[in-house]
């Protein structure tokens, strides 16, 4: 591997720096995707920014799952530093977020890390598939679960 290929692979798997936060490095990357998301609430339309944040999703999925992977190798099991998974993990729940809607960017942010941290619901069973796609699955699943809630929030009256 070539120490380009090297650098991006690393720039990818840390979240562009974000995994080298000395506390809570996954935090940091669910920060950043949630800071990178709000951003981009400024600038693009609802709709836009429904298709921004679900290729977003797709984009760093495959990116994520080949760098993580490449990292694995030099840095052991899951390594703390790859926080691409968590901004993967952290942009699912926030397609269920209306238009900048802080309180529920906020409750998103707060369910991903809760299902992240504490794994319930078979989560922690994707750690146990090898490579890339281990380190992604846990957290797109819990993704997945926080998105569901919102959705369901969403639909409830009053909220």
């Amino acid at each position: 591997m070539t120490k380009y290929q090297n650098f991006l692979h690393r720039l990818i798997a840390t979240g562009f720096g974000a995994g080298y936060f000395p506390k809570a490095p996954g935090t940091a990357g669910a920060v950043l995707a949630a800071v990178i998301w709000y951003g981009l609430t400024f600038i693009l339309s609802p709709c836009h920014l429904l298709l921004a944040t679900a290729s977003l999703i797709v984009l760093f999925t495959f990116l994520g799952v080949r760098s993580s992977g490449v990292m694995e190798v030099y840095w052991g099991k899951d390594p703390s530093k790859v926080v691409v998974d968590e901004m993967v993990g952290m942009w699912i729940p926030l397609l269920a977020v209306n238009d900048g809607n802080l309180l529920f960017a906020f409750a998103a942010f707060f369910l991903f890390r809760l299902f992240d941290i504490f794994k319930p619901l078979g989560i922690r069973k994707m750690e146990a598939i090898k490579g890339g796609w281990g380190i992604m699955l846990d957290d797109i699943l819990a993704g997945i679960y926080c998105l569901l809630i919102l959705c369901v929030l969403r639909w409830l009256p009053g909220i």
